[in-house]
């Protein structure tokens, strides 16, 4: 099982200080927290993707590709690629020159978006949203399995005889997540494809999202992927630590409370009840990450939110250090134990290259 974190690069006023840190602050910050998961053991780190104030992450695979350079082991992803705004001819290109700097260290996981102008901003149909996400995936889909791709559909122009350079790592593309909070379509089209299903399940209540992993998983097994246990899940979270739950809830309540996102809603008590924000000590956190698996069954991929709401880097810094040490070393012990056999571990790129050796020999007997 991977664990790992991921950011929506906001930038926001930190309501303690009132002060907002400038665009290049944020950028620089975001770099020291991916160099920080890869130092306290954690497996993943993802951006999203935004097109608007007050969020940076505009170009994921540039923010990426740096963070490759200065990293060995940590798997680089996207939090959101936008697959409906986004042309797929380059996002086959973009994430497969990525997948040779980081020598296969990475996937990325499609999504829809939340901000509703992000569409016209480039020339699309927010009305056309579910049917760019699956068009435009299953023409990034062959772009990266096909050598040499004719295509003619709704939403771009034709493709004639064309080959999308490079060609991805081995041989092999980057793992895919089809990432939803709402919409079944999508995790119909990622048991399709045989793909990985990310439910952020961080806003709502968790019988939302297992309703929609369990459609997930039932569908990966009618198409002949495998048994409903055997999909690709991931999960989404937040969380906030201190020694103990009381300094936890002092420190972050004014956080919480002004957050863009939820701030100025549910009281802080009545958010962590309805949905899986935790704050509180490492052992509180520990204690309702395992609940997560008697609602969606044993899974991949656990990533948490902890940069978020105008925290100062020190303090986030400060989180991690927690979740490493203290925190996923005790998740890895305790989600691997009783998980059943043929159960699969979480995506990297050595295991698909392997899988696909696998499949070309078991072809040519």
């Amino acid at each position: 099982m991977q664990f790992g974190i991921f950011t929506v690069g906001d930038v926001t006023t930190d309501p303690t200080t009132g002060r907002t840190p400038t665009e290049h602050e944020r950028i620089k910050a975001t770099v020291a927290i991916a160099l920080k998961a890869e130092e306290v053991g954690l497996d993943v780190f993802a951006t999203g993707e935004h097109h608007n104030p007050p969020f940076v992450p505009s170009s994921p695979t540039t923010l990426l590709g740096y963070i490759a350079a200065r990293t060995d082991r940590l798997i680089l992803s996207t939090a959101t690629t936008l697959i409906t705004t986004n042309d797929p001819v380059k996002i086959a290109e973009d994430f497969a020159t990525l997948q040779h700097l980081a020598d296969g260290r990475v996937d990325l996981m499609l999504g829809r978006g939340n901000t509703g102008p992000v569409y016209p901003w480039f020339g699309k149909d927010i009305r056309q949203g579910i049917p760019l996400a699956i068009e435009n995936y299953a023409l990034l889909h062959r772009l990266w399995h096909e050598d040499v791709v004719d295509w003619q559909g709704r939403f771009r122009t034709p493709l004639q005889s064309f080959t999308a350079t490079p060609r991805p790592l081995d041989g092999v593309p980057p793992f895919v997540w089809h990432g939803s909070i709402r919409s079944p379509e999508i995790a119909e089209q990622a048991a399709y494809y045989g793909d990985g299903f990310f439910a952020n399940n961080i806003f709502w209540p968790k019988e939302h999202f297992q309703r929609l992993v369990e459609l997930y998983r039932e569908r990966f097994a009618h198409y002949g992927h495998g048994t409903p246990e055997q999909a690709i899940v991931g999960l989404g979270g937040q969380v906030f630590m201190r020694r103990n739950s009381q300094d936890a809830v002092r420190e972050f309540r004014p956080y919480f409370d002004n957050a863009p996102v939820y701030g100025h809603g549910p009281s802080l008590e009545e958010f962590t009840e309805q949905t899986p924000l935790t704050v509180g000590s490492p052992q509180e956190v520990i204690d309702r990450t395992l609940t997560f698996r008697e609602s969606f069954g044993d899974y991949q991929r656990q990533l948490f939110l902890m940069d978020h709401a105008g925290l100062p880097l020190k303090t986030v810094l400060e989180q991690l250090d927690i979740l490493g040490e203290e925190v996923v070393p005790v998740l890895r012990r305790e989600f691997a134990a009783g998980r059943p056999e043929g159960v699969p571990d979480g995506p990297t790129h050595a295991a698909l290259v392997a899988a696909e050796r696998e499949r070309d020999t078991a072809e040519a007997r």
